[in-house]
């Protein structure tokens, strides 16, 4: 029974590629001759690529949460909505803000009248203690030619140094006070900008793809409220096997092509993560993409790293005749074209390379008209070397 499965499948897929052709047609007793073009299959030299699958990531996105917790009172934005660096996103509750803020300010208040008190105190001690040194001195003159008694020249004495004290309290009280008015100053600063908390602004030009808050909720000190990704600055994020970690360069060009869009664009690697997964045994490329329309974050993409050459069968895409996932080639024996199932391999530019089925030497048609049949007689028109 296994024998006459081997058998049949190749037949089987030998009738698919030959399905919907046309019969030989005969004249007079005679088949019809079809021109064709051929050519030799040759070794080619090919650039051996690496494919790696990723997906279409913005190189920056922000996550933008409160600093503070307070009731949120608006939300001026939705997701897809396009937003401008500086803008008001979301607004909380400020009241309590605002009234810390009018403390600290009368705080400020205060402390300043209480610094032009305290060098006014200055001031008057500064006068009252060189006017105590001025009598000591004329006293220190009179004792000298005494004229004035002993005790009176201690009481001078005794004036000076309370005078120089008091000096000293009133210097001593007035930088206290204004070290009270640098924190005070301080303190309206911080209420300032805690204030400011309240309002959340977008830190660039981007596009709002999460909302997670609505007005009236809660907001908590780093929960995310919105997520904002900038626009036109897209990457695509490709995990490589750890054995290519030595082909991978930053600015190197690489191919991508973009599912989603059916495009092939040509990108350059920006960033590669140093480190390597435990766990899946890769490590994160991120390639830079050219701007394109319709391109989302999210999209599936694969990228073709040059990994060096090596020598392949290329035929065109010409030749090749497609049958659902069956490929033949019509393979020129003498005078008599024969239908070949053959095994692709990846595109090279307008050509496929050829796995098995083929091998080098072998004639194929180029391009295979509609009615050539297998088994059926041809005329070369051109040939290859």
């Amino acid at each position: 029974m296994k024998r006459f499965l081997l058998f049949v499948i190749p037949v089987l897929m030998t009738t698919a590629c030959s399905r919907q052709q046309a019969p030989l047609v005969t004249v007079g007793g005679q088949e019809k001759v079809t021109a064709v073009q051929v050519e030799t299959l040759a070794v080619s030299q090919i650039t051996d690529v690496y494919w790696a699958s990723g997906t279409v990531r913005a190189s920056q996105i922000a996550a933008i949460a409160p600093k503070i917790s307070a009731n949120i009172l608006d939300v001026r934005v939705r997701a897809g909505d396009h937003a401008r660096a500086g803008q008001a996103l979301v607004v909380l509750d400020r009241r309590d803000l605002e009234a810390n803020l009018r403390l600290a300010e009368a705080a400020r208040s205060e402390a300043e009248s209480a610094v032009i008190e305290a060098e006014n105190a200055v001031a008057s001690a500064t006068a009252t203690a060189e006017l105590a040194r001025v009598t000591h001195n004329r006293f220190q003159d009179l004792l000298a030619k005494a004229s004035v008694s002993q005790q009176e020249f201690d009481e001078s004495q005794a004036r000076l140094k309370s005078a120089e004290a008091a000096l000293q309290m009133a210097t001593s009280k007035r930088q206290q006070l204004e070290a009270r008015r640098s924190q005070a100053a301080a303190e309206v600063t911080a209420a300032r900008i805690a204030l400011g908390y309240a309002t959340l602004v977008a830190p660039f030009d981007g596009l709002v793809t999460e909302r997670k808050a609505d007005p009236g909720s809660l907001a908590s000190a780093g929960a995310p409220l919105l997520v904002i990704e900038r626009e036109g600055d897209l990457r695509l994020e490709t995990a490589i096997d750890e054995s290519r970690l030595n082909v991978v360069r930053i600015g190197e060009s690489v191919t991508v092509e973009i599912d989603g869009l059916d495009r092939t664009v040509s990108g350059r690697i920006a960033e590669i993560v140093p480190s390597v997964d435990s766990v899946t045994r890769t490590f994160t490329a991120k390639i830079d993409l050219p701007p394109m329309p319709g391109i989302r974050t999210g999209m599936f993409g694969r990228a073709s790293f040059a990994i060096g050459k090596r020598e392949a069968l290329l035929v065109p895409q010409s030749a090749i005749l497609e049958r659902g996932q069956i490929h033949c080639v019509h393979v020129v024996e003498g005078d008599t074209a024969r239908l070949r199932l053959v095994t692709l391999g990846e595109a090279q530019n307008n050509s496929r390379e050829v796995l098995s089925g083929l091998e080098a030497g072998e004639r194929f048609v180029v391009a295979p008209p509609p009615l050539l049949a297998d088994g059926g007689r041809v005329a070369i028109e051109k040939a290859s070397k």
